[in-house]
């Protein structure tokens, strides 16, 4: 398998194991929660009144609830491929009955042309293919709407890449887009303005145990084409673990974690295509749109 090959994203694998961690996912999800409030906050900024909302990626429906309660007067769908996030925010949220649980690939949502209003997507970036992601959300997107979302950048648990790096020269950990990257990803699907910023986390472990326990719990495995078959042999974890302790500060593993935000408006009106695909529109026209849609709203 060629290099580059090696790191597509097999994604029944990315399916597989976020159904399998939907039971445990809340108990660890504490970097999770905090970007999602984070993108919370970011729309405080904007003066919206949606009629549809998309939580793309919704996991187990705790923004498709926060989106629910900040926009009362709005239908909020809650979209996720893994029917165990589904179940679980369910049992969860579903005597409230705030939200709609659509099971569904977000990069072929089943939602008509200009739909939807707010597109809001928590950290599903990473299991998609940005260019297919974008290029539907621009699709459902109504004029003037707004897509606010996060994702992880290149330097995301990196301390774990570079041990596995001392190990073997096999695919562990999955790749991920930076952010002037996403932002032209943004731009090639006819987005207005987007506008990208990134903030680093890092979190702490007794020991790399902990860190491999938190990573399955989230459902976070490696989902690469190129990822080793079969358990990780008693010789390579024992290196791993001696390359991983070479990062140990002040007593704790650290886990890097680079979290890319972005928000982008749609064109207060469709922008034509050409057969290939491509956008027709103007960086200049581009821009121009995300005054006129703060304006409007």
């Amino acid at each position: 398998m060629e290099p580059e090959a090696s790191y597509t994203l097999d994604k029944r694998w990315v399916r597989r194991s976020f159904d399998r961690a939907s039971a445990t996912y809340d108990s660890v999800a504490v970097l999770q929660t905090e970007i999602r409030q984070q993108l919370l906050q970011r729309l405080e900024l904007t003066s919206l009144t949606p009629r549809l909302v998309l939580d793309a990626g919704a996991a187990t429906g705790h923004a498709s609830l926060a989106l629910k309660l900040c926009y009362p007067r709005a239908r909020v769908l809650s979209v996720d491929f893994a029917l165990g996030m589904l179940k679980a925010a369910k049992a969860r949220f579903s005597w409230r009955r705030r939200f709609d649980r659509i099971g569904a690939e977000a990069e072929a949502l089943p939602l008509p042309d200009g739909s939807v209003d707010l597109i809001f997507s928590n950290l599903l970036l990473p299991w998609c293919d940005p260019d297919r992601l974008f290029a539907e959300f621009r699709r459902v997107l109504a004029p003037r709407g707004l897509l606010t979302c996060s994702g992880f950048g290149p330097d995301t648990l990196r301390e774990l890449r570079v041990a596995w790096e001392s190990v073997d020269a096999q695919s562990h950990v999955n790749r991920f887009i930076d952010m002037h990257d996403l932002g032209d990803g943004l731009v090639r699907a006819g987005f207005a303005a987007p506008v990208l910023d990134v903030e680093r986390y890092t979190l702490q472990y007794q020991d790399l145990a902990a860190l491999r326990l938190d990573l399955k719990s989230l459902g976070y495995g490696n989902f690469t084409a190129g990822r080793p078959r079969g358990l990780t042999g008693r010789g390579k974890l024992a290196r791993l673990q001696s390359a991983y302790e070479a990062t140990r500060h002040e007593g704790r593993l650290p886990a890097t974690y680079e979290v890319v935000f972005a928000q982008a408006w749609a064109p207060a009106t469709s922008a034509p295509r050409s057969a290939g695909g491509t956008t027709n529109i103007g960086i200049a026209e581009l821009r121009r749109q995300l005054p006129s849609r703060r304006d409007s709203s």
